[in-house]
C-alpha cells in the first residue's frame, strides 16, 4: 500500500485515489520522461522534464554535475502524467479528460558508489530504450565524472487515475448533443538513421521490433 502522508493524502477527487504499489509501478514504468520540481536556492521554482529508471523501490534521474537541481539539497516532486483521452460531455463544466498520473515526494540522494551509479545509468537508458544499454559504449571515467545521478525513495507518493465515459448532469443527457471519449494513443515510427552513419550497419532488433506494427 502507498503510504498517507499530508502531501499524498487525497483532497478533491478521491475516487480517483489508487493506493497500491502496484498501482504506482504502473504508472511509473508506462512513462519515459517525468517533471521534477524543485526549488532553486535563491527561491525560483523551477519544474524540469528529464528521463528517468526505476530500480525496486528507487527512482534514479541524471544530468549535468554542474545543475544546482541534481545536488540532493531539498525536497523535490517528481509527477508522471499519461494523457489516455478526452473526455467530451453535454455541458462545457463537465468535460474531463482520462489520465493516469503519479507524483513522488521527498528529498534526492546523490549517488556516489561507483555501481549503483552505472546501475542508476543503466535503468534509465533501458527505460527509453530496452536493449541499449549493451548495445552501445558504455560511459567512460571523464564521462561519467560529468554526469550527476539521484537517487529518489518511493516511500512517498500518490497515484490517480481518472477513465470512463463522461459524468453530466441528469438533466443534460437527453440533450441533442454527442458525447463520449476520444482517446489519444501513442505509437513509435519507423526509425531514422543517423546521415553519418556507416553503409550496411542495420537497425538492431531491439529498436525495429519496438517500430513494428502494433507497438
Amino acid at each position: 500500500m502507498l503510504s498517507t502522508t499530508p502531501r499524498t493524502r487525497p483532497g478533491r477527487m478521491k475516487e480517483r485515489a489508487r493506493t497500491g504499489r502496484e498501482d504506482l509501478y504502473a504508472v511509473l514504468d508506462a512513462g519515459l520522461i517525468c517533471h521534477l520540481g524543485v526549488v532553486r536556492s535563491d527561491g525560483t521554482p523551477t519544474v524540469l522534464p528529464t528521463c528517468y529508471g526505476r530500480i525496486d523501490e528507487t527512482l534514479y534521474l541524471h544530468g549535468s554535475t554542474g545543475s544546482p537541481s541534481l545536488r540532493g539539497e531539498g525536497e523535490v516532486c517528481v509527477t508522471v502524467t499519461h494523457l489516455d483521452g478526452i473526455v467530451l460531455a453535454r455541458s462545457v463544466f463537465n468535460h474531463s479528460v482520462n489520465y493516469r498520473s503519479a507524483m513522488v515526494y521527498g528529498r534526492p540522494r546523490v549517488v556516489t558508489d561507483p555501481e549503483e551509479r552505472l546501475a542508476g545509468l543503466r535503468a534509465i537508458t533501458e527505460r527509453l530504450a530496452p536493449g541499449q544499454w549493451d548495445a552501445v559504449r558504455l560511459p567512460t571515467r571523464k564521462e561519467l565524472a560529468a554526469t550527476a545521478v539521484v537517487a529518489l525513495s518511493l516511500a512517498e507518493a500518490s497515484v490517480k487515475v481518472r477513465q470512463g465515459p463522461p459524468g453530466d448532469e441528469e438533466e443534460d443527457y437527453a440533450l441533442p448533443v454527442w458525447a463520449g471519449v476520444l482517446p489519444l494513443r501513442a505509437s513509435w515510427g519507423e526509425p531514422e538513421a543517423d546521415p553519418a552513419l556507416p553503409a550496411g550497419v542495420d537497425v538492431p532488433g531491439h529498436i525495429a521490433s519496438r517500430a513494428a506494427p502494433g507497438r
